[in-house]
């Protein structure tokens, strides 16, 4: 079955000049997908009524519906409905119903609603008003060219609450569905974007499987996609044939982080950890603490960004920061084994060097790092140069240190 040709339009200024990324456009197409449907055509407009007048006019050519989002609130840059209303031919009414929706809202809040605010009720002359269960702007619906559009507001919360409660039923009313989107997604770590791709096994995969890459630096996601019946068996296969392929570099899976792994792979050996981190300012504690239960294996991480906090903290001895420095190999050897020597704990995992973009020299140029890991049985220590600016390479750095715990403790 063809798709029906959907399109979104985002408006406000704030989303083309940088200040708000635009995040309804991804949820709005994950959840058309579920419901068998795909997003054909997006475009962003800035608060302007020609402009959203015209985005509207180009869109409703070539879309059986668009999904508006942003301009529907009280203020002077709202002009959505506005623009709606000359698009249609008609003019801009007060609507009961939206009046009521308005008033309700306030009313449960044992609050007034407002002239301002009951100016959101100025809708396209014979629109269809929809509930905003979060918030007091309604959205509404109008057919128009044969083509169906629905107006929500942009705000994230509201937006997701209006997609699910009125537009995806609206458009399922309206269009039929093809086959529904089934997608897993994998992060991998350690090889770049085309040397997966060599290695992703295309002729063996089942037939009607996709594959597509993105990139979450420093992480490389592949998905799997598949449409038609059997599609978890399908899937099922194709994934085994992925990790034959990569699994050694395949460190989540969809819903999971890389630190979420590591921090399970710790709990379930029962191995308890430690960080002394320097030139990722705590980058790693923040991202294995985001995951619940990292008690369980965290014993305590300390920032010792200053060569006196290396000192105080880790007792490390002042001729050797004078000697070889605060960032080489034997710094972070030394700071591996004073952490893990204060905290008692199994594993212990250090890291030092230059972020960026000053500090760096000839010899240790920005982007040099060293990394150590101490262990009962097991001490090692790597020199890296990772290139990118500043948060690139604290964000590598971070990953390679986690990697460092993965690949440990499904050795041991």
């Amino acid at each position: 079955m063809t798709h029906p040709d959907i399109a979104v339009l985002t408006t406000g200024s704030e989303l083309l000049n940088g200040d708000l990324t635009d995040t309804n456009t991804g949820t709005i197409g994950r959840t058309l997908n579920s419901h068998g449907y795909r997003v054909r055509y997006s475009l962003s407009v800035a608060d302007s009524e020609e402009d959203i007048c015209q985005a509207l006019n180009y869109l409703a050519q070539r879309a059986r519906a668009v999904i508006v989002t942003g301009g529907l609130g009280s203020t002077g840059d709202d002009l959505t409905a506005r623009a709606a209303a000359k698009f249609v031919g008609r003019p801009l009414v007060i609507n009961d119903e939206a009046l009521r929706m308005i008033r309700d809202h306030f009313s449960r809040r044992n609050r007034p609603a407002d002239m301002t605010t009951e100016r959101q009720a100025l809708l396209p002359q014979k629109a269809v008003p929809l509930p905003n269960p979060r918030g007091t702007a309604p959205g509404f619906w109008i057919q128009q060219q044969g083509c169906h559009l629905f107006f929500i507001p942009g705000v994230p919360h509201e937006m997701n609450a209006m997609l699910e409660s009125a537009v995806i039923p609206g458009i399922i009313r309206a269009l039929p569905a093809g086959l529904p989107e089934h997608q897993r997604q994998y992060s991998l770590f350690g090889l770049p974007e085309p040397k997966i791709e060599q290695r992703v096994p295309y002729n063996r995969l089942p037939e009607g499987i996709e594959v597509a890459f993105g990139l979450n630096y420093p992480l490389v996601q592949l998905k799997l996609r598949f449409r038609g019946d059997a599609a978890e068996q399908r899937l099922d296969q194709a994934e085994m044939l992925l990790f034959k392929a990569l699994g050694d570099y395949i460190v989540a899976r969809e819903g999971e982080t890389h630190a979420g792994q590591v921090g399970k792979l710790l709990t379930g050996k029962g191995l308890t950890l430690s960080l002394a981190e320097s030139c990722t300012g705590g980058l790693i504690a923040r991202m294995l603490t985001s995951q619940s239960g990292a008690s369980a294996f965290l014993e305590r991480a300390a920032v010792t960004y200053a060569d006196s906090a290396k000192l105080d903290w880790l007792n490390i001895a002042p001729e050797l920061l004078q000697r070889q420095g605060a960032v080489s190999e034997a710094c972070a050897l030394a700071m591996v084994r004073g952490i893990r020597e204060a905290a008692d704990t199994d594993l212990a995992l250090a890291v030092t060097g230059i972020a960026g973009p000053d500090g760096g020299t000839a010899e240790k140029p920005v982007g040099t790092v060293f990394l150590a890991l101490a262990a009962e049985d097991a001490e090692q220590v790597q020199k890296y140069q990772f290139s990118g600016d500043r948060n690139q390479v604290q964000l590598m750095t971070a990953h390679m240190g986690l990697e460092w715990l993965r690949r440990y403790s499904l050795e041991h």
